[in-house]
């Protein structure tokens, strides 16, 4: 079978080969012989993002059933394989994709490969299997029914994207997995699951071509769906828009603490400003020397917990501030929460906060390419994401062009109006209703 190849030079003096074989699958390798280990990070284009509407949650389904049996082999069964080879193997999924992920040393590496290859070409989604873990997932959703900052989350992703997937937590809600079923998983694997819509990242001890030629055997002559000769395309998906209508969303909850969120929606990882929202999350919320952590927490005294996060997605993602107080100081939490924030939008950072915010930034990045399994998730996902594998070494390079006019505008463009989460007792409640 022919394949299209080409060599990429990246970071650290890395040379990734990427491969396309004629079925449309990609196969990245990278040859670091440092260990003999091998860690494979099979990437599929699914996802939340890609659940057909009142289904949420079947993606978490369809990666906790898929290691559980095969047409040849039952749940049993791989787990021993796997551990009598001392590998590990695991199905995972998240907004934008799933995965399938395994480690293993180089003798063994053939025969991962292969089950993995089973695993993705003929799952059997057993019934009794598919049962236990939709039962294990309602119990998840349940669980997380009592956790304060799991539930303020929820409420302000609900508000934020409406009827968009990303609405939704990856659980899925009762009312969804209440009505999974491996009937459905198996029409969710059939549509997405398919060579055009895959990437394979490899990295270890292990020459590229090898890799590669491994990888045909055992995925080459899968063909993606056919009719008249011509490939069918993938579903075209439909997403409802979303109207940006900020509000705030309470729960009361008899709870120790308050958590209040603000939450401001922001634009996909290819649009403009998406590393300056980067460095601002570094620079608000990361670490014990962050914005927040300092001045609400360390000179104020008004958090528990105090943080940011800035999701990467494909759809616009949201940009998040939280406190976890005391419920008497929520009004003045929301209050230093947002001025927080508004000062972005009028004072610039100094030359040496927005240096020192790159610093950390770069270097935790590095840090996260330090395993084989890490290189082969980043790979992947640059890939997978449509940013490509010049991506990494691309990062570097967009981040120390960051200027403090390009800080200050992604503040102004973003952070006008927030939206509102709380969780929290009686008193919260009502001091939050009073100050807004």
């Amino acid at each position: 079978m022919p394949i299209h190849q080409t060599s990429l030079h990246a970071l650290q003096n890395r040379t990734i080969h990427r491969a396309v074989l004629s079925n449309g699958l990609v196969v990245l390798v990278t040859d670091n012989p440092t260990a003999d280990i091998i860690a494979t990070r099979i990437f599929i284009q699914a996802g939340s993002r890609y659940e057909p509407p009142g289904q949420a949650g079947l993606s978490h389904l369809w990666a906790a059933v898929l290691t559980k049996g095969t047409e040849q082999l039952t749940s049993q069964q791989i787990a021993e394989r796997v551990e009598s080879m001392g590998a590990s193997l695991g199905a995972d999924s998240a907004a934008d994709y799933c995965l399938l992920s395994f480690k293993t040393v180089s003798a063994d590496y053939v025969e991962m490969l292969d089950l993995a290859a089973q695993l993705l070409r003929s799952p059997a989604f057993p019934d009794a299997e598919v049962e236990l873990e939709r039962r294990l997932a309602l119990q998840g959703i349940r669980s997380m029914k009592e956790q304060p900052f799991a539930v303020a989350n929820s409420q302000l992703r609900r508000a934020m994207y409406q009827s968009h997937p990303y609405a939704l937590p990856s659980l899925g809600t009762e009312e969804t997995v209440m009505q999974l079923d491996r009937t459905l998983l198996q029409t969710y694997h059939q549509t997405y699951l398919r060579p055009d819509n895959m990437v394979v990242s490899i990295t270890g001890r292990i020459a590229p071509e090898a890799a590669i030629n491994l990888v045909e055997q055992h995925f080459g002559d899968w063909r993606p769906p056919h009719h008249e000769g011509q490939v069918l395309p993938l579903p075209t998906l439909h997403h409802p828009p979303f109207t940006p209508r900020p509000e705030r969303v309470v729960t009361q909850r008899n709870t120790q603490q308050a958590i209040v969120m603000l939450g401001y929606l922001t634009g996909a990882v290819k649009q403009e400003g998406h590393i300056a929202l980067k460095l601002l999350n570094t620079y608000l919320g990361n670490g014990l020397s962050s914005r927040l952590f300092v001045e609400l927490r360390e000179k104020r005294g008004l958090a528990y917990e105090v943080s940011a996060f800035y999701p990467t997605r494909i759809d616009p993602s949201h940009f998040v501030v939280y406190m976890g107080t005391a419920p008497e100081n929520t009004a003045t939490a929301q209050e230093g929460l947002r001025h927080e924030v508004d000062r972005l939008r009028h004072t610039p950072l100094t030359a040496d906060e927005l240096q020192t915010a790159k610093n950390k930034l770069l270097g935790q990045y590095a840090l996260g390419k330090q395993t084989n399994a890490q290189i082969a998730q980043v790979y992947g996902w640059y890939e997978l994401m449509g940013l490509g594998i010049e991506y990494d070494e691309a990062f570097p390079r967009l981040v120390d062009s960051v200027t403090v006019e390009d800080i200050q505008y992604a503040a102004e463009q973003y952070f006008i109006e927030p939206y509102i989460s709380l969780v929290g007792p009686e008193v919260a409640v009502n001091l939050l209703e009073t100050a807004c």
